[in-house]
């Protein structure tokens, strides 16, 4: 269930009326690791492994690649409330200590964090890849954009789609949260391992520090948004080797980090 049909009241210069209006779902979802709460995310239902997934490989919480058992313990009008995830305490990563207590919103992938410290990503800067060119971004696009389904109905959900070397579409999650998306795609490969293969990542709106810090966690070398991206973003690009790229659209884009990744036709002036 990732839509919901509200009325509305339209108006429209001088006119009005009521109308059917499709909105994306934003439910609660509550992540219990071993029977103990961890944290309550906001998200659109469906696909809650993956986000389960995805948001405790970038937390360093579990990097193991046997497979996790999820338990459903509420839910209502069959949307799971409250999911346990069970984790033997020996591979129980850092992060886990870094306990969340306090609600992460769909906005933010950073509430819940206790201290400046915590933020912090540490690991060897990626090595650039063979360098691509800025005409198939374009294309990758027009890929992610013909399975976005819950966008097209309601307006209001993010996406992010990763790509591999051949431009190859891997996978494709909505959600009402930006970095909820990232997590699912991600978690998505998890689960299927193939996450080795992902080379572009793909979103829809703007990309912060928690999207970038996510890929390099999960060693994705390039990102690519249609919209703008932060200072905090482009620094950490810069840092972690990741080829950070905004503004797509209208056979337009912007490079923000590491420019030798992309072949372009265009010479400056």
């Amino acid at each position: 269930m990732q839509t919901l049909t509200y009325q509305a009241l339209k108006i429209t210069q001088n006119t009005q009326n009521f109308i059917d209006d499709v909105l994306v779902v934003e439910a609660a979802l509550q992540i219990n690791i071993n029977d103990e709460p961890y944290t309550v995310v906001m998200r659109t239902p469906d696909n809650d492994k993956e986000l389960i997934r995805g948001l405790l490989y970038a937390e360093d919480i579990y990097k193991s690649k046997k497979t996790l058992t999820f338990n459903v313990e509420e839910a209502e009008n069959g949307v799971p409330t409250i999911i346990n995830v069970t984790i033997s305490k020996y591979i129980l990563g850092k992060g886990y200590l870094n306990k969340r207590t306090l609600l992460s919103v769909s906005s933010c992938g950073i509430c819940g964090k206790k201290e400046l410290k915590d933020i912090k990503v540490n690991g060897e800067k990626l090595a650039q890849t063979n360098s691509f060119s800025s005409d198939i971004l374009h294309e990758m696009f027009l890929k992610m954009n013909d399975f976005q389904h819950t966008f097209k109905n309601s307006g209001g959900s993010h996406a992010a789609a990763l790509f591999n070397k051949n431009y190859d579409l891997l996978t494709i999650k909505e959600d009402i949260g930006r970095h909820n998306a990232v997590d699912k795609v991600i978690g998505d490969l998890l689960i299927k391992e193939k996450l080795s293969e992902a080379n572009y990542l793909i979103v829809s709106g703007r990309v912060s520090y928690e999207i970038v810090s996510k890929a390099f966690i999960a060693k994705i070398p390039i990102i690519v948004a249609v919209s703008a991206c932060s200072s905090l973003a482009v620094d950490f690009a810069k840092e972690f080797g990741i080829c950070l790229i905004g503004f797509t659209r209208d056979q337009k884009m912007t490079i923000y980090s590491n420019p030798s990744f992309v072949k372009r036709k265009t010479t400056y002036v």
